[in-house]
C-alpha cells in the first residue's frame, strides 16, 4: 500500500501558533456574559476570557524581548 501523501521532513512541519484573536465580533449577550467570535480563527468564547488571555500574555516571563 502506498501513502497518499509523501511524508514531510521535520523541518517542513511547523507547529501551528495559537491564535491571539486580534479581531473579534460580539455574537451573543445575556445578563451575565458577552460572547465574541474571533474573525481570524472562528473560535467563540466569553469576552472575559479574551481579557484574561491579554493579561497572561503581559505577565508571561518566557516571552522576553
Amino acid at each position: 500500500m502506498t501513502p497518499s501523501q509523501p511524508s514531510q521532513s521535520p523541518q517542513e512541519q511547523s507547529i501551528p501558533q495559537p491564535c491571539k484573536h486580534p479581531r473579534v465580533q460580539i455574537v451573543s449577550r445575556d445578563e451575565e456574559s458577552e460572547y465574541v467570535e474571533c474573525k481570524e480563527c472562528g473560535e467563540v468564547f466569553e469576552s472575559s476570557e479574551l481579557k484574561d488571555m491579554a493579561i497572561e500574555e503581559k505577565n508571561d516571563p518566557d516571552e522576553e524581548e
